[in-house]
Parts: C-alpha cells; sequence; structure tokens
C-alpha cells in the first residue's frame, strides 16, 4: 500500500537529521516498502530541507550507470539526485569531518548551455554542452554502512555529498568521450582505471537519459547546469588523509585530499 504523506516527511527529516548530525541512520526499506517513485519524493523532501537552510540547485548528477552496479542492486536503469551549490568543493581540500562513509568516483562533467527538453538524444546533449571538465565526486551515505537498497540511495538525493571539479574545460567537438580513459589514483598508487563506455556505453547518453528522465515529472537540464555522468570505475573507498587523483586522457586530472594537514 502507498506510504502516507506524514511518513514519507518524516523519512526525509531522519535523512536531514543524520547529513546535520553524521550520525547514519538504519535503511529505510528495514520498515517501509517504497516505490521507486516514493523514494524520489523522500529525495525532494529531504533536498527541500537543504534549500531552506540556504542552498540552491545548480545541476545533477546520475548514478548506478554501471552494469555491474545495476546487477548488484537488481536494478536495469540509472538514478539521479540534485546538486546544490553548497556540494561544490573551493580548493582541493575535503574536511573530513563533514563525511560519514566518503567514497569517490571519477567522473566527466557536463556544463550544459542549452536547456535540453524532451525527447533528448546523446547528440542533443553534446549539440547543447558548452565543454566538460573533470570531475572527482564524492559520494556518502546517511544510511548505515551502505546497507542500501535502490529506494535508499534514491531518497538519500543518490548518496550525494561533494564534488571537486578539476580546472580545465574543454569543448566536446572532436571528443569520442566512451573512448576517454581515467586512472584513479590514491596516495600516489593507480587504485583503478576505466573508460567512458562503462558510462551507459558513452556519457552523454547517461545525461539523455537523466532529460527525458526529468521531463517525465515536468523538470528539465537548465541551461547554465552542471551535470556529473556517472563514475568510469566502481566507487573506492577513502579515508582521512588520502590525497586522490583522476587523471583523465584528455580533458584533464582532478585532486583532492580528505583532510589531514
Amino acid at each position: 500500500m502507498p506510504v502516507d504523506e506524514q511518513t514519507l516527511d518524516d523519512l526525509a527529516q531522519a535523512l536531514y537529521d543524520a547529513f546535520r548530525s553524521g550520525e547514519p541512520i538504519s535503511k529505510l526499506t528495514d520498515e517501509h516498502d517504497l516505490t521507486i517513485e516514493e523514494a524520489y519524493d523522500v529525495q525532494s523532501r529531504f533536498v527541500g530541507r537543504r534549500i531552506d537552510d540556504g542552498a540552491r540547485i545548480v545541476g545533477h548528477k546520475v548514478g548506478l550507470t554501471s552494469e555491474g552496479i545495476q546487477t548488484q542492486l537488481g536494478v536495469d536503469e540509472p538514478d539521479f539526485g540534485r546538486l546544490l551549490d553548497t556540494m561544490f568543493v573551493e580548493g582541493e581540500t575535503v574536511s573530513a569531518a563533514d563525511l560519514i562513509a566518503p567514497r569517490v568516483e571519477p567522473e566527466v562533467g557536463f556544463l550544459v548551455a542549452e536547456t535540453l527538453e524532451a525527447p533528448v538524444t546523446y547528440l542533443d546533449v553534446l549539440e547543447a554542452t558548452r565543454a566538460v571538465l573533470p570531475v572527482l565526486e564524492i559520494i556518502d551515505s546517511r544510511v548505515r554502512d551502505w546497507n542500501i537498497q535502490i529506494q535508499d540511495t534514491v531518497a538519500d538525493n543518490a548518496s550525494s555529498a561533494l564534488y571537486v571539479a578539476g580546472e580545465s574545460v574543454t569543448p566536446v567537438d572532436g571528443i569520442d568521450l566512451s573512448l576517454e580513459g581515467v586512472k584513479l589514483h590514491r596516495n600516489g598508487v593507480v587504485e583503478d582505471a576505466g573508460v567512458g563506455h562503462a558510462v551507459l556505453d558513452h556519457p552523454a547518453r547517461s545525461v539523455a537519459w537523466l532529460a527525458n528522465t526529468l521531463d517525465d515529472v515536468d523538470q528539465h537540464i537548465e541551461a547554465g547546469n552542471l551535470v556529473l555522468s556517472g563514475s568510469f570505475t566502481p566507487a573506492l573507498d577513502i579515508e582521512d588523509g588520502d590525497v586522490v587523483t583522476a587523471e583523465f586522457t584528455t580533458v584533464g586530472s582532478v585532486t583532492t585530499r580528505i583532510g589531514g594537514a
């Protein structure tokens, strides 16, 4: 049976309290049989509380873009969350105090110059994109020990936390982002590597999926938005003091330090 409005609001409040306190909660699906639609409703309420605190939506993130993680969670499509201006990390150091159980993902961010209205193809995305840039997304879970189902991560704003953007911006003309490679370094050691093909076969297809999905709920990727298109590699656990670099083949590099001196 549908989850009532008060319960949806209570779940959003629980996530918000976990975000503010740094104390994780049990997964929402332990006690509530949420649908995906209800989970997005909770997400909107959770994000709404952060907007009430003064945050502003500046874009979107797409998650669950690899076949492996979709299989792990038993789903056949990605999910999305909202990017807030307060998630952007000024400089290269991320405060570990703001995080519960952080992981990092190397991604290509799309700087969208034109509003995207459905139906959208990946070619439309490339046409509307001003440039791309290298990004390290710091994901986190307000749910204890990452013990989540798809509804839990959707409600938790797609497990978003922070993001660090590289200084280089690259026009997409002449670049095949499906062949774009990345090496993910931690403390000087290559921990993983990947290619853009892992992101729904092409990162722009991820952005197109988002544009078409948002249209179903009367929302759009707006001109000026940043869209994080999905990770080229599995998420990497990180700890206080780690220095992480994503070194892309064409679009540049980005480095962040997690706390530490």
